[in-house]
């Protein structure tokens, strides 16, 4: 008896060892990278935001709060106006009182809640704004005086946009295209650099959410195609070749069109996600392993990887704008004899 104790106290302390969750780092990594109906600030806190639905019986306005889980494995469910809802992996469902899905009424939901992604798009557009504003009052106000101040601070990258990348790839025309190529690069930057910031208002992934990065491959391949002059579409569909390889080469070409911007949305998307996905795997090193050991090796690593991603964060703005500032180029080229 006396052996016995020891025995079920043993087996007591190992059944509630197993019933403790396995860290995942698979969760952890893919919450970070994905959009939420909340905003992370420090510890457990986060900032709720506004849930906008638009069902097929009327609108429904909520806080985020009302349907984020509080503890693993609890399911909140709002009782709204017309349906009751709950979060599944960042989707809003519309659900019964016993919480099962209403398919019917899912598939008639609009979204159009303000996630994290959308709040961090306002907020890098605010500060575009703010800088933009604050650099071109200084030029009204300083009219033939050396920069002072942010100004001297920004010049300099305007400059290198205008004389590194637009003059060279699109020449006599790049007036026109300057506040498309401004505009892109700082957009890009500053949401790459408040990435890599961990505490709110950074720790987003803006830039690694492929719809965003869609977006502005769209705009890119509407500019270059609505600056097509008569040499560009001609480049296209009556090439200097036999006529036999028509049926070759204009497909190509049309192909062309489309792959170009295609391949500006997949760089940008992958280039960012990427380095989130490894600095955040390289934390998790410390619970997977369950050590304190191994934190001074993940840690070293970390800063390493947050130093590449610095450079990154300049050289994916630069990269996406300079290829954008070459689609364009290519398109307003004049034909030489």
């Amino acid at each position: 008896m006396v052996c016995a104790f020891p025995a079920l106290s043993f087996a007591q302390e190992k059944d509630t060892t197993a019933e403790v969750k396995k860290f995942s780092p698979k969760e952890v990594i893919l919450e970070h990278i994905a959009d939420s109906h909340s905003w992370h600030m420090i510890g457990k806190f986060s900032l709720p935001l506004p849930v906008i639905l638009y069902t097929d019986k009327g609108l429904e306005v909520f806080s985020s709060a009302k349907i984020e889980r509080h503890e693993e494995g609890e399911t909140v469910i709002y009782k709204g106006k017309y349906y009751n809802y709950k979060l599944d992996h960042n989707k809003i469902l519309a659900v019964d009182d016993a919480g099962q899905v209403n398919e019917q009424a899912t598939h008639k939901l609009w979204d159009f809640s303000i996630t994290r992604n959308v709040a961090s798009m306002w907020m890098a557009m605010i500060i575009l704004l703010l800088v933009f504003f604050s650099v071109s009052s200084s030029y009204k106000n300083r009219v033939g005086k050396a920069p002072k101040g942010f100004q001297s601070l920004i010049e300099p990258v305007i400059l290198f946009v205008r004389d590194d990348v637009a003059i060279p790839n699109i020449g006599a025309k790049h007036v026109k295209y300057m506040p498309l190529l401004l505009t892109m690069f700082f957009f890009i930057l500053i949401n790459n650099l408040l990435g890599l910031v961990p505490l709110f208002p950074g720790g987003y992934n803006l830039t690694g959410n492929i719809a965003v990065t869609l977006v502005l491959s769209v705009i890119t391949l509407i500019v270059v195609n609505a600056s097509g002059n008569k040499y560009y579409w001609k480049h296209i569909f009556a090439p200097d070749i036999p006529l036999w390889l028509y049926i070759i080469m204009v497909p190509v070409e049309m192909i062309g069109i489309i792959s170009r911007p295609f391949a500006l949305m997949i760089r940008l998307f992958a280039n960012i996600t990427a380095g989130h996905i490894i600095v955040l795997s390289l934390i998790s090193l410390i619970f997977i392993f369950n050590t304190l050991w191994i934190s001074p090796v993940s840690v070293v690593f970390v800063v390493f990887m947050d130093v590449i991603e610095l450079l990154v964060a300049f050289l994916q703005a630069f990269i996406f704008t300079m290829l954008s500032a070459l689609f364009i180029g290519m398109a307003v080229e004049e034909h030489h004899h």
